[in-house]
């Protein structure tokens, strides 16, 4: 009897698209950093941010090419190797967001300004992509306009109808905020989904809830984040932009909408809810009272500000991401068994 007769295939292919794609990922960072500062693709630093990241200036930036390459050639691969339908519209969104954060970072660095595309642009076109997923979901799958809540036992049941693709929109542009905006310190927002990719790798392989190709695409998806990781980690060799943060928020956005359980974000993506409601709470209540309630948001700001190191603040705000899936996975795994 092989190790391949006692382990389950499944979990085998799984391992070996991790595995490929952070050994991708690993190389295309050798071969990509090289290339952004020849190009002199540098981060252009907020000069109303922490003094202490004006010595980032000119660090390149664009790096989310880096996890988004290997994602996608990968997803591919698994659609067709494993016979994955629901992979590549989870793909689709991922690059696709990716590409808009692309250009986002492509004004920046062409103007050599904090500025990139307008608001309304980047919003319109998250919105298009989102919609083309919904409409996709809605016609091409067998997943219905239903969602669900299981925590801890509670088990209800919401039939959305004709909100369906609203919801999912909003769903889509809010985790998108929230990964954009938790990435503002080195290893942050890639370290924070690379946990959150791994609770999907884990939630979508409950039976009752199984969905091979969430688990696949988290697996591949966590992989080329960590080979990402080896070089953006404090001090970073590379920043991965809005082409990195605004991918990711869709991927976990995607993940959840196809596993028709889109509030575990509340809790597994914690972090991301935690950055967006500090900017929320402050620039809502310092137009009222003209004070701050934070020293600085988004909220890692604030702890950097009080006196908190940048690796002190991403190893604090990873540790409540794992702490955070890890309940919200038992809570999943109560309610489905």
């Amino acid at each position: 009897m092989s190790v391949f007769d006692i382990i389950d295939k499944n979990k085998v292919e799984e391992l070996i698209f991790f595995v490929a794609a952070f050994l991708l990922a690993a190389i295309l960072g050798k071969l990509v950093i090289p290339v952004l500062r020849k190009l002199k693709f540098g981060q252009t630093v907020r000069d109303d941010g922490p003094q202490t990241h004006l010595k980032k200036q000119g660090t390149p930036t664009m790096g989310g090419v880096i996890f988004l390459v290997p994602a996608a050639i990968f997803s591919i691969a698994a659609y067709f190797v494993c016979d994955l339908k629901n992979i590549l519209p989870i793909a689709f969104v991922t690059v696709c967001f990716g590409f808009i954060g692309f250009l986002d970072d492509w004004i920046k660095i062409v103007k050599k300004s904090k500025d990139g595309l307008r608001p309304w642009q980047k919003m319109l076109g998250l919105g298009v992509v989102s919609l083309i997923f919904c409409l996709y979901i809605v016609f091409f799958t067998d997943i219905d306009n239903k969602i669900y809540l299981g925590l801890f036992g509670l088990n209800i049941t919401i039939d959305l109808t004709f909100f369906f693709i609203p919801f999912t929109l909003f769903v889509f542009l809010a985790t998108t905020n929230g990964s954009n905006l938790t990435d503002g310190v080195d290893g942050l927002c890639g370290g924070v989904t690379f946990i959150i990719m791994l609770f999907f790798a884990f939630a979508g392989s409950l039976d009752t809830i199984a969905n091979k190709s969430v688990s696949m695409f988290a697996l591949i998806c966590a992989g080329a984040i960590l080979g990402f990781l080896i070089y953006n980690l404090n001090p970073a060799k590379v920043f991965m932009g809005d082409t990195g943060s605004l991918a990711l928020g869709g991927a976990v956005a995607a993940c959840a909408v196809i596993m028709q359980r889109p509030f575990i974000i509340l809790t597994a993506a914690v972090i991301y809810v935690a950055e967006a409601l500090s900017v929320m709470i402050q620039v809502g209540y310092y137009k009222k009272t003209k004070k701050r309630i934070f020293r600085m948001a988004p909220l890692h700001h604030h702890f950097e500000l009080g006196g908190w190191s940048e690796k002190k603040v991403v190893r604090m705000f990873w540790m409540i991401t794992l702490i955070a899936c890890a309940v919200t996975y038992i809570s999943l795994y109560i309610s489905v068994k």
